[in-house]
C-alpha cells in the first residue's frame, strides 16, 4: 500500500502547471523526483534511421520536449479545466494546451498558425511530494491538423 503523500498531490500539480505556464522548465523539473518518469502517448516523430518517441525520463524527454515547445510556441499556455485527486498519491489534470508557432518544431514547420488542444495528463506524486510519474494524453494529429502540417512535412 502507498502512503499518502505529505502534501495534497494537487497542489503540486498546480504548481506543476503554473510553472509551465510561466515557461519556468526548471521549475517543472524541480517538482518532479529525480527518477521521475515521463510518457506523451502519441508523441512520435520519423526520423531517416530511427523513431524518437515520447517516454523516459522528465530530466531527458520531458525537459527536451518542454523547452521545444516553449520555444516554436512562446505564448504557450495551459488552462486547466478540471483537477481530480486520490488517496494514493494519483492526479488527472485536464487542461487546454494552445500557442501560436513561431519557429519550426520538428517535423512541423511554422506557418505562424495556432493550435489548441485538450490533454489529459496523469500524475503520481509520492510521499515526499514530488512527481514520479506523468503520462500525457492528447490528439497529435489534431494539433498538426491545426498548424497546417501535412501528413509529411
Amino acid at each position: 500500500m502507498t502512503a499518502m503523500p505529505s502534501v495534497c498531490g494537487a497542489q503540486v500539480v498546480e504548481s506543476f502547471l503554473d510553472a509551465h505556464r510561466a515557461h519556468d522548465v526548471e521549475r517543472m523539473v524541480e517538482l518532479c523526483d529525480e527518477n521521475a518518469r515521463f510518457r506523451s502517448v502519441p508523441f512520435e516523430i520519423s526520423r531517416r534511421q530511427r523513431v524518437v518517441r515520447g517516454s523516459g525520463h522528465v530530466s531527458t524527454i520531458g525537459k527536451l520536449l518542454w523547452t521545444g515547445l516553449i520555444n516554436a510556441f512562446p505564448d504557450l499556455t495551459n488552462e486547466v479545466t478540471g483537477i481530480i485527486s486520490g488517496k494514493d498519491g494519483q492526479v488527472a489534470a485536464e487542461v487546454v494546451i494552445s500557442g501560436t508557432q513561431a519557429q519550426d518544431w520538428v517535423p512541423v514547420r511554422s506557418r505562424g498558425r495556432s493550435f489548441r488542444s485538450p490533454h489529459l495528463l496523469v500524475f503520481h506524486v509520492n510521499e515526499l511530494g514530488k512527481i514520479d510519474n506523468i503520462t500525457s494524453y492528447s490528439d497529435d494529429a489534431a494539433v498538426r491538423q491545426q498548424l497546417g502540417a501535412a501528413e509529411l512535412d
